[in-house]
């Protein structure tokens, strides 16, 4: 009995451990352009996560990303209207700036409270 409990307990722990996150609020701004972005970001314990953003000319963009220390991170954009490039942030904690390029643009973005 005292195993089971052991192993329920222990299972638990790890499903809600892998299951914490915190999602912020994005935006953004495409330079030299007039088309702007927003979205969510997500990061989980792991040090990992994913940055998902709409254009005002309707690209829904993905990126996934990771903390390089502990408080820099880079990923890379992929679209759907095909455009994909790099990015790299800066946190504070709850929030940051970070910027990268989609296509031959480059981009700038805050993210948090």
């Amino acid at each position: 009995m005292k195993k089971a409990l052991t192993f329920a307990t222990c299972s638990a722990s790890a499903i809600l451990l892998t299951a914490c996150s915190i999602t912020l609020p994005v935006q953004g701004q495409m330079q030299g352009s007039p088309e702007t972005f927003t979205g969510t970001a997500t990061g989980y314990l792991n040090r990992s996560g994913i940055l998902e953003v709409k254009t005002t000319s309707g690209a829904i963009c993905k990126g996934k990303f990771v903390y390089i220390d502990s408080r820099q991170g880079n990923g890379v954009f992929t679209c759907n209207d095909g455009r994909n490039g790099p990015f790299e942030f800066t946190s504070t904690g709850r929030s940051g700036l970070g910027v990268g390029s989609l296509g031959d643009r480059k981009l700038t973005f805050t993210f948090g409270d």
